[in-house]
């Protein structure tokens, strides 16, 4: 209909008008306007926002920039400490005065890699600082927001538990399920919870707020359910929803829970019959309103497809069979849960992270009862904790709890033959692999001739997609110089077949090497054969010379292309006098003091110059 249409356009124009005016970067004060584009060191000041996963060099944390260089500014940017500098943990809030090196973020060093950089720029954030202890001064002066408060109480409901010795392993698995921290989870704990097909329950998402406002719910079934007594009940279920969100760090995943839970508890107490469709657009719309940036946000959009396939797919998948017995009914509904969650989010799972858990729906029937119990238990530990109590017999149950649950999600993770990896999936299949989606669903609601053509014309589109895909892949040849610090890895790849050369240690381990398999999966190719680096390449009669530590090269032939790597004791300029390439490449695996004096003996002679460090890899 013409109103139908009008709310569309009206909502696309309010979201594309919200997004400008919430991007940080048109802002006069912004930083990246005072910002050369090489690296410098800067002077700031900066109030800390968020600590985020630390790495294995640094301490990392997300800061707003207020003043740079001694002139006011703007803009969100994460701070690096190294962790061998005498700087404590640091508190939300912070005032900190930084010297150090500021980098931009930068495009990816290697093909198809993951762009880090863009993750970071739909999060507002344009740029990295380095520092140590002696470049870090902190000021007396902190931010006591809403955001400090609930950092502190966390702070403090974590150092209660692990005084009365609550195990570290499980403690960092509750503070991730109860309070949405998962910055302490080692990465052997994450790695089982994605194998395993469970990595949503580390995320406070809307299986965790719902079981919060039943829990809620029931603690508020004292109150009488009249006109008067439903309003309190909402104001208070409201209310307890949006400080779980504020303790849990408002995530994308946790807002978008609450407020939709929020809209479900309007309707539960105000006794008005709730469309979850609706709730689902109006809890995301009222979300991107105020936060735009969330739509590009990987858990926002998983978790709203999710939310959407279990709502309109689980009734059909249910109905396919009627179980007698209601402890039967209990773990079928989970089954079609599990199932319709993960179809839903199979594109676009395998589209971002190239894997798919074959075994989610064991692990769900197993984990989804036992998460009830735990989130009960945990709520009322943490509660505790809170006002400095702690009921040791309780805390070990949810102890022991959490114990097991990680035994069994290792378990299922074992299986690793059940984990397919390294699946291709671009742009264009995710697109028609949705539509053959969602072509076969209606068709299987309601079939009709019309629907069966649509969903085999969807079909039919995959498999294009897919051969035209291959078919582009095995007709292109190219030469690539990888950028991987202290390493030379060089590719000649013909069709779908690659030649790798590199040192042995690479060679070795090319099967885990995420540099090579990110290239590899993205265009449909394999390691045929793999080879030490040798000095003399032809490609595309193109002569490629390599000049290693060696510093091996040819007097009389004059190559089209020179790679200089491992750092070799050469003087380009006596070179050049013999005979001068097109092209000068020099790597990761390079001093830097070499290549800047490389880099200035090709400026002089005019010879253009890549820099893997600077500018990524090379492709010929």
């Amino acid at each position: 209909s013409l109103f139908g249409i009008f709310c569309l356009l009206t909502s696309f124009f309010i979201g594309s008008f919200t997004l400008v005016i919430n991007n940080d970067k048109l802002n006069s004060n912004h930083y990246l306007k005072n910002l050369k584009s090489a690296e410098n060191d800067y002077s700031a000041e900066i109030i800390i926002k968020e600590k985020l996963k630390n790495t294995i060099n640094n301490d990392r944390y997300v800061a707003k920039i207020i003043e740079l260089n001694n002139k006011k500014s703007y803009g969100k940017i994460i701070l690096n400490i190294r962790k061998d500098s005498l700087v404590p943990t640091l508190e939300m809030g912070s005032h900190l005065k930084v010297t150090g090196s500021f980098y931009k973020n930068r495009k990816p060093n290697n093909p198809d890699q993951f762009d880090y950089g863009k993750y970071l720029e739909n999060q507002q954030i344009y740029a990295q600082v380095y520092a140590d202890a002696s470049s870090i001064k902190i000021g007396s002066q902190v931010d006591k927001t809403i955001s400090y408060y609930a950092s502190k109480l966390r702070n403090k409901i974590v150092h209660n538990l692990e005084k009365n010795n609550f195990n570290k392993t499980e403690l960092s698995v509750v503070v991730a399920l109860i309070l949405g921290q998962q910055q302490d989870i080692s990465q052997e704990v994450i790695k089982d919870y994605q194998y395993a097909g469970a990595i949503h329950v580390l995320s406070v998402s809307g299986l965790h707020v719902g079981c919060i406002l039943l829990f809620i719910t029931f603690l508020l079934k004292p109150i009488p359910n009249n006109k008067k007594g439903s309003i309190i009940k909402l104001i208070i279920v409201i209310a307890s929803l949006w400080m779980f969100g504020i303790l849990a760090g408002l995530a994308p995943s946790v807002v978008r829970s609450v407020t939709m839970f929020s809209f479900v508890a309007i309707g539960m107490f105000l006794r008005r019959s709730v469309n979850i469709y609706h709730t689902l657009v109006v809890s995301a719309l009222l979300i991107l309103l105020f936060q735009p940036a969330f739509l590009f946000d990987i858990g926002f959009q998983l978790s709203y497809i999710a939310l959407f396939f279990i709502v309109w797919l689980q009734p059909l998948l249910a109905s396919i069979w009627t179980p007698k017995y209601k402890v039967v009914n209990y773990f079928w509904e989970i089954i079609t849960v599990s199932f319709a969650a993960q179809i839903g989010t199979l594109p676009l799972s395998i589209y971002y992270f190239h894997q798919f858990p074959g075994l989610f729906f064991v692990t769900n029937i197993v984990i989804l009862p036992m998460l009830s119990l735990i989130l009960g238990i945990g709520v009322v530990v943490m509660l505790l904790a809170a006002v400095n109590v702690v009921w040791y017999p309780m805390m070990k149950l949810l102890e022991y709890s959490i114990w097991f649950l990680n035994k069994i999600i290792a378990w299922v993770a074992s299986f690793e033959d059940f984990i397919f990896k390294d699946i291709p999936l671009n742009s264009y299949m995710l697109w028609s692999s949705y539509l053959l989606i969602f072509s076969l669903i209606i068709w299987s609601k309601k079939p009709t001739f019309k629907k069966l053509t649509l969903s085999l014309s969807a079909l039919i589109l995959v498999q294009i997609i897919s051969i035209q895909a291959k078919y582009s892949s095995q007709n292109k040849e190219e030469f690539i110089v990888f950028n991987k610090k202290k390493s030379s890895i060089i590719t000649e790849r013909k069709g779908d077949k690659v030649t790798l050369y590199s040192n042995d240690s690479i060679l070795k381990t090319t099967d885990d090497n995420l540099v090579l398999k990110s290239y590899l999966v993205a265009n449909y190719c394999k390691i045929e054969k793999k080879k030490s680096i040798s000095n003399l390449y032809y490609f595309k009669d193109k002569k490629i010379l390599l000049m290693d530590s060696s510093a091996v090269y040819l007097p009389h032939e004059k190559p089209d292309i020179l790679i200089i790597t491992n750092s070799p004791k050469v003087n380009l300029e006596r070179i050049f006098k013999q005979w001068k390439p097109n092209q000068v490449v020099v790597d990761a695996a390079n001093f830097k003091s070499y290549i800047k004096v490389w880099k200035a003996t090709c400026r002089k002679e005019k010879i253009p110059f890549h820099d893997t460090t600077e500018k990524g890899f090379y492709k010929l």
